[in-house]
């Protein structure tokens, strides 16, 4: 299943459970384990809930919730997910933040992506690897909810006006999930 859905107030989403072949999914998801550094990244003196990465064009900088990254170029085969994402998307990307959830645990609370280098109206994509995870939108007004189930070698496209109405989140769970990779790849301006 793969598509385009309009959401309200001018949203999109591109949701494709089988954006990957499984092999290839397994193949990514081994690699990224093994090959990315990922390391915990503390906020306000806290520790994340997840392990980061974060990779973008050389120099280019971007800033949030008090981290800041400067870009220092492409690995290979990130490059080459790169170009697929932009294929499926429509759109170019310069930057990517991965996240590494170790279980059930590990999460990233409600947030809209407010930072101003992304811009106006931005496309945001994020590939998934590993165990399914719930991925949930909440309107700001109406706190309507959807949610989406984010399986291996998914890809999830929010576009349009989402990051104006909408906050994302990828909550905890009690339920026995194992590792998680998530691929989330951004187009900065500013």
């Amino acid at each position: 299943m793969a598509g385009w859905l309009e959401i309200r107030d001018g949203g999109r989403l591109l949701y494709d459970l089988a954006f990957c072949t499984p092999d290839e999914a397994n193949a990514l998801f081994a690699w990224l384990w093994s090959e990315v550094p990922w390391k915990q990244e503390t906020v306000r003196g806290q520790p994340l809930p997840r392990l980061n990465a974060w990779f973008a064009d050389d120099g280019l900088k971007y800033a949030y919730s008090g981290l800041s990254h400067v870009g220092t170029g492409w690995l290979p085969e990130l490059e080459e997910v790169k170009r697929a994402v932009e294929g499926a998307a429509g759109t170019a990307f310069n930057s990517l933040l991965l996240n590494f959830y170790r279980d059930g645990n590990d999460s990233i609370g409600f947030h809209s992506d407010a930072e101003p280098e992304p811009g106006e109206n931005p496309a945001v994509a994020t590939v998934s690897f590993g165990a399914v995870r719930e991925f949930v939108l909440k309107h700001k007004k109406t706190k309507e909810t959807l949610k989406y189930r984010l399986g291996h070698g998914s890809l999830m496209v929010m576009w349009g006006t989402s990051r104006h109405h909408w906050l994302h989140a990828l909550p905890r769970t009690e339920e026995e999930v194992g590792e998680r990779i998530s691929l989330t790849f951004r187009r900065l301006v500013g």
